[in-house]
């Protein structure tokens, strides 16, 4: 008798799964998501190496967990279960560390609160390549059909052990950055976990030294009250920014629900974009420690990673949007530092991946080695690159009607943007035009019908003007 396959409700995006909770997000689709995983890991790697579970702060995180801990370890392997919330980056490294053929971790990152996720990291601890979440999706189906044929691990099966992912994680951040400098330098530091599981982990890290840390948002509260989302940008840190600007402190850190991003406020209360955040940390690994290594950045960053590349005489690699690209080319190349426009950032010696608490600790070190503020180690920044402003506009479009912008923006040859001629164009990730002045890029979403328009130019007072060129070539009103 032929076999009824399902829908599958299981679809990987830039990073991971991600659906509401309750809807596509359930027990079902999350046990079939983990039983496609383990039949990858296990057709992969075999099953003598433990698998890595991990989870957030979210609404049921943890259960969520649990489920795709008993199913994996129904399939055969040895699992190793978070015993608490932790980010992203210390369930990756703990793969590292364990020697693991991969991990999972429960988290939609970013998302507004009724959504929820998985991530799959393979032995490295880096995004999952667009092969692996294709094996994994296309497995999918299938298992839903038979689901109740699934083994689960029973809850104390002595396959699934639980650890702390933290010590080992915070441990190896100390092996990286000067712990000590930072702590004796005085600094007053505010953090803003936004929620999630950066919480107290500052704080643990440089107490006992003349530097003090103030926290807001570190209890677990999966509705994230006051903020649409656990995003670490300008329009979810009002809060955080006005305590910034009462000038009690020097340095502000925001990190994303699952830690893997990083937004930086000044001592002013000023937001610093992840543009001019990515630009901070090369300068740091380059100019401020000397070391050297290419940098790697995806098309909707900064065009200052490359004039700060060459300045130190350094290559500067380009890749599409997502870590799935950005890792695999910083492992290739041995890069010193990848960065993306979402604010997330990856380091040589340490994972080919986001790590929001090391991108944090760095920009600590250089704010402490230096005796600077934010707003002055930008100026030098700014001495290399001159200034460069950045904005992005989300639209949201008519349902179905991706196609018919993507016809719009495919035919689309302008011959200048807010009167400056173009001077070249590119389809690398989207539609991108550059000017003297900088550039305009344009990308559809995968998933939702959204349109994002991005800029980067040397003049504030352009930003606005080549913003609304770009809605005008798409044919959105203004």
């Amino acid at each position: 008798m032929m076999k009824h396959m399902v829908e599958n409700p299981v679809r990987f995006g830039t990073d991971g799964w991600r659906a509401i909770i309750a809807e596509d997000f359930t027990f079902t689709n999350v046990k079939a998501c983990a039983k496609a995983i383990a039949d990858h890991f296990a057709e992969t790697y075999g099953k003598a190496r433990p698998v890595i579970v991990g989870y957030d702060t979210r609404f049921l995180s943890d259960e969520f967990a649990l489920a795709v801990a008993r199913v994996i370890a129904g399939a055969g392997f040895r699992v190793q279960l978070a015993n608490r919330a932790a980010p992203t980056p210390a369930i990756s490294y703990r793969i590292i560390e364990a020697q693991a053929c991969g991990g999972v971790v429960v988290t939609s990152s970013h998302n507004p609160f009724r959504w929820n996720g998985i991530k799959v990291k393979p032995h490295y601890g880096g995004s999952a390549s667009p092969e692996i979440v294709a094996d994994i999706e296309r497995r999918v189906p299938a298992i839903l059909s038979e689901l109740a044929s699934v083994p689960l691990a029973p809850v104390t099966s002595g396959d699934i052990e639980r650890f702390d992912p933290v010590p080992g994680y915070l441990k190896r951040l100390g092996e990286l950055v000067d712990i000590g400098r930072i702590k004796k330098a005085g600094l007053k530091i505010a953090v803003d976990p936004m929620y999630g599981t950066a919480a107290g982990l500052f704080e643990e890290l440089l107490r006992g030294g003349s530097t003090t840390v103030s926290e807001i948002h570190s209890e677990r509260n999966p509705a994230f009250p006051g903020i649409r989302a656990p995003e670490p940008i300008e329009s979810n840190l009002g809060e955080f920014m006005l305590l910034m600007a009462t000038g009690r402190y020097d340095i502000g850190l925001a990190n994303d629900g699952d830690a893997d991003r990083l937004g930086l406020v000044d001592e002013a209360g000023n937001y610093v974009d992840q543009l001019r955040c990515f630009a901070l940390l090369v300068n740091y690994l380059l100019g401020e420690r000397e070391l050297r290594g290419p940098v790697v950045k995806s098309v909707t960053t900064t065009n200052m990673a490359n004039l700060l590349a060459k300045h130190y005489g350094v290559e500067c690699y380009e890749t599409p949007v997502g870590f799935k690209h950005i890792g695999p080319l910083m492992m290739e190349k041995e890069a010193l530092i990848g960065g993306e426009e979402s604010g997330g950032y990856g380091f040589r010696g340490h994972l080919p991946e986001r790590d929001g608490i090391l991108a944090g600790l760095y920009l600590l070190d250089y704010a402490a080695a230096t005796g600077k503020k934010p707003s002055e180690l930008l100026d030098r920044v700014f001495a290399i690159t001159g200034e460069h402003h950045y904005e992005r506009i989300d639209i949201d479009l008519e349902p179905g009607s991706n196609e018919r912008f993507r016809d719009i923006l495919n035919q689309a040859n302008p011959t200048e943007l807010a009167g400056r001629p173009i001077i070249a164009r590119d389809t690398t990730d989207g539609w991108r035009f550059q000017v003297a002045e900088g550039w305009l890029l344009f990308r559809l979403s995968g998933t939702e019908p959204l349109l994002r328009i991005y800029t980067e130019v040397n003049s504030k007072g352009l930003v606005k003007p080549m913003l609304e060129a770009g809605k005008a070539l798409a044919g959105i009103a203004t």
